[in-house]
């Protein structure tokens, strides 16, 4: 199965490539995956990397947290899983900012 890190804190320009070689030199990674905005397309800041062993994993936390990827100090920390019910509930709120998604700014109906 593998063992997946979280990695934040990543420069725009980080791509998936550049993630993977970035982490290969503690292991065999089986994904790297830079997350983007849906509508955009634009990295979101942060990313994913799932390693073969935990140990590899273990060693790319350890030994990356806090070193520079292109131009970024990044930070590595162990993935957790989110829990059930999605949507986008928590401390963000889930409300759309600067404006009602269903009304325009003038806050007339469609």
């Amino acid at each position: 199965m593998g063992t997946k890190l979280f990695v934040g804190r990543l420069a725009w320009t980080t791509d998936e490539a550049s993630l993977r070689s970035h982490f290969e030199q503690y292991g065999e990674v089986i994904e790297a995956k830079v997350i983007t905005d849906r509508d955009t397309g634009r990295s979101r800041g942060f990313g994913f990397v799932t390693f073969d062993t935990e140990e590899n994993a273990a060693a790319a936390l350890e030994n990356l947290h806090g070193t520079v990827l292109d131009g970024r100090t990044i930070r590595v920390d162990n993935a957790t899983e989110r829990s059930a019910g999605g949507g986008r509930g928590g401390y963000r709120g889930g409300g759309n900012r600067g404006g009602d998604r269903y009304r325009g700014e003038g806050g007339s109906d469609y």
